[in-house]
Formats: structure tokens, C-alpha cells, sequence
């Protein structure tokens, strides 16, 4: 009987690939000849075909005319349009599913939390990363199947952009706080805080990695979602967001937080204005109004 030899599956081939693409080792814009791919993986350039054919319509490889296959290119209007479109989704559905979820995903939650405290005190960035997606994969496996696919869709998009903003020494500690508290709001059943902590959440994730790459990135789908949410950002009269900037909730049924405080983003209860949050340890945004 014939063995066949590990990696020439077509899943096999497209783990491996899309696992190099997400972790840098084949940079954006990196030509996938079949021929140096074949030859590297030692596989045959059929199922090599179908992997790539995979990976181009999950957007992380592109087809270009006389060139052949490459890795698709990062754009931040990519990366702040998948997080205007979990806004959309995720936190509503949190919302509906409190109740569903187990203790034993919520005590699982709890240790993946360990996990990412662990290695962001050792600076292993690629292990954090990893933990913060088991942390939000534990709720995922309750969402309608066709929620969960696009959520995990996007997943993979923002994924690359990640990894260089979670190099940052103050980005873990912020999710690792937001993350927290949501575990919390979850053990809770507390639908209200656990929805608009996942808000705060994404929106603060989003403000900074878009920023980080680009600090006069104006944005225009993080709005769309947020004003369909009743959630505002403080922004200058172009539209540009200055860090830390406020969030404010305006629809009836918000229910009062704790605050809640990163570099990029900040929560008062209350109402109060930026003095009160420089009384209380937050930081103040700039005069800022809506962008029209």
C-alpha cells in the first residue's frame, strides 16, 4: 500500500501556506511561483493549485496578469472596514447569547487569560496573539454558523495586521483589561456591560492599529458602524481622531460601566467632561465634534 507522505494534501498545503502568509514569512506582495512553491514544499503543482485557489478567494493571495499568484497587499481601509463590520455583528450578538454560554467556556476564558498575562509579561508576542484568538474563539462556536464564518473571515484579516501592533509593550495590557472585564460581564450573564465592552474593545483595537500605521487616517466605515450602533467618537472638524479619544454611548438602552481607560480610547460614567476624567486618572481628548 502507498503512504502518502505528509504535506501534499490540499488542506495540508493550504494550512501551511496560509500559516506562513499570516505570520509574515511570505510578506505582502511575495510572488507564489508554483515552481519555487512545488519545489520548496516538495509537492506536486495539482493539489498546489487548488490550495492557492483557496487562499485567493479567503483575499490573502492575489492573481495578477502575466505574474501569476502573490500575497495580497495590507491596506488599512481593509483592516478598519472587517472591524466596522464585527462592531456590526459581534456585539449584538454577545448580547442575545449571554445566556447560552457554559461555565466551563467562561472558566476557559479565564485561563486563556492567564495565558495571554503570561506571555505578554515575557514579550512573546506570536503566543499572545494566539491566546487572544482562543480567548474570542470560546464564544464563536455559539454564533449561527453563517455569523461565525464571516467572523472568522475576518479574523484572518485583521490577524496580519496584528502582529506588529501587539509588539507594542502597551497594547497587550489593554486587551488583557478589556478582556477581563468581558469575562467578567459574561460570568455575570450581564448581556448590557459584556455587548458594550466588546464595543469599547473593538473600537479601541481598531483606533490604534489603523493609526499606529497611519496617524491621519480619516475614517469613514469605523463611523458608519458606530453611528448605527449610537456609540460617538470625539473626532476635529475634518474627521480626524486625536488619541486618547472619548467614547460616549447615546442610545436609550446604554447601562452605566466602570471606566475604562487605553492609549488610544477612553469611557466616563456619568457624562463627565474631560476635566473630570483628568480627575479621575483618564486622559483627556482635544475640543473635538462629531465630523459631519
Amino acid at each position: 500500500m502507498k503512504v502518502r507522505r505528509p504535506g501534499t494534501t490540499v488542506e495540508e498545503l493550504y494550512q501551511r501556506i496560509r500559516d506562513h502568509i499570516i505570520n509574515g514569512q511570505y510578506h505582502p506582495g511575495y510572488r507564489l511561483s508554483q515552481q519555487t512553491l512545488a519545489t520548496e514544499l516538495k509537492v506536486s503543482r495539482t493539489p498546489l493549485r487548488e490550495a492557492l485557489s483557496r487562499l485567493a478567494a479567503e483575499g490573502l493571495v492575489v492573481g495578477e496578469a502575466n505574474r501569476g499568484m502573490e500575497v495580497a497587499p495590507v491596506y488599512n481601509d481593509h483592516a478598519e472596514q472587517s472591524y466596522g463590520l464585527r462592531l456590526l455583528i459581534e456585539p449584538p450578538t454577545i448580547g442575545a447569547i449571554v445566556d447560552d454560554i457554559s461555565k466551563q467556556d467562561v472558566d476557559q476564558m479565564q485561563s486563556v487569560l492567564e495565558q495571554m498575562e503570561r506571555a505578554a509579561n515575557s514579550h512573546r508576542i506570536q503566543e499572545f496573539q494566539q491566546a487572544h484568538l482562543q480567548f474570542h474563539e470560546a464564544t464563536l462556536r455559539y454564533y449561527p454558523d453563517t455569523f461565525r464564518e464571516l467572523i472568522q473571515s475576518l479574523y484572518t484579516k485583521i490577524y496580519r495586521h496584528q502582529r506588529l501592533y501587539f509588539s507594542r509593550p502597551e497594547v497587550p495590557k489593554s486587551f488583557i483589561q478589556a478582556d477581563t472585564a468581558f469575562c467578567e460581564a459574561l460570568r455575570a450573564r450581564d448581556a448590557a456591560s459584556a455587548r458594550q465592552i466588546m464595543e469599547f474593545h473593538l473600537t479601541d483595537a481598531a483606533l490604534g492599529l489603523v493609526l499606529d500605521i497611519d496617524p491621519d487616517h480619516k475614517f469613514e466605515a469605523l463611523f458608519i458602524a458606530l453611528t448605527a450602533l449610537g456609540i460617538e467618537l470625539e473626532a476635529d472638524e475634518g474627521g480626524k481622531i486625536h488619541r486618547p479619544t472619548r467614547i460616549r454611548w447615546t442610545r436609550t438602552d446604554f447601562h452605566e460601566m466602570p471606566p475604562l481607560s487605553t492609549n488610544n480610547l477612553y469611557y466616563i460614567p456619568g457624562g463627565a467632561d474631560g476635566r473630570a476624567a483628568l480627575a479621575s486618572g483618564l486622559s483627556s481628548t482635544k475640543p473635538a465634534t462629531k465630523p459631519q
